[in-house]
């Protein structure tokens, strides 16, 4: 597979690029950057959109590895300038995709995985009709509340906002392509590899990642 060093390939008018995009969504503490974290350990050939955001660092966080911080006039700057492909604001705070750096990456025939809320997914798939997405669902609400107290990052406040919060994001998981119920972390990195696994052996995205192929087979 192409890295962005390589000269990219020229995408279709309609975003049908040469790389996979796959969008993951989940309520707050249901365990979707960890999974992320532990797809990307292990599957290289996947590069993480890092999204822009207006909230404040958490615990380890980095700028530009984990996100992009910047204040929200410099963030609604990026909007009216039409640089997001996608931007939701939850919980108070702001957080977009950068449009240019993904369709780079995806040209040169890199897999994108965004990390973003049930909003941006409903935007990018709007706008890319081949994008895959995945939904995490903690067990109960009960066991998202214990997940949200033992990470320790938040107030009791904070942690009651999040649990309404994932009261309404949790019913737009009917929109997702495909559903993993995070009960064990491991069992759920199997599903997410699995999933990133069939996508790639799908026709239609063979037939992107490799058209010389196909044409030299005269397959349609």
């Amino acid at each position: 597979m192409s890295t962005s060093g390589d000269t990219a390939r020229a995408p279709s008018p309609h975003g049908d690029f040469p790389g996979n995009l796959f969008v993951v969504a989940a309520p707050s503490g249901a365990g979707k950057s960890s999974l992320v974290r532990s797809l990307l350990a292990r599957d290289t050939a996947i590069r993480l959109s890092v999204s822009y955001t207006t909230r404040a660092p958490r615990g380890q966080e980095v700028d530009g590895r984990d996100y992009c911080f910047v204040g929200r006039e410099a963030f609604e700057q990026r909007i009216a300038e039409g640089e997001f492909l996608e931007w939701a604001e939850v919980h108070g705070n702001l957080y977009g995709t950068s449009r240019a750096w993904l369709e780079r990456h995806m040209s040169n025939g890199a897999d994108v995985m965004l990390e973003i809320d049930w909003q941006g997914a409903a935007q990018v798939k709007a706008r890319f009709a081949n994008a895959v997405s995945v939904f995490i669902l903690p067990p109960s609400y009960a066991e998202l509340e214990a997940r949200l107290l033992r990470r320790g990052e938040d107030s009791a406040e904070v942690i009651a906002r999040r649990l309404l919060q994932a009261r309404v994001e949790t019913p737009h998981a009917a929109s997702f392509d495909f559903i993993i119920v995070n009960h064990e972390i491991n069992h759920a990195l199997r599903d997410l590899q699995a999933v990133v696994a069939a996508q790639r052996l799908r026709y239609a995205a063979q037939r992107r990642a490799h058209p010389e192929v196909f044409a030299a087979l005269g397959i349609a």
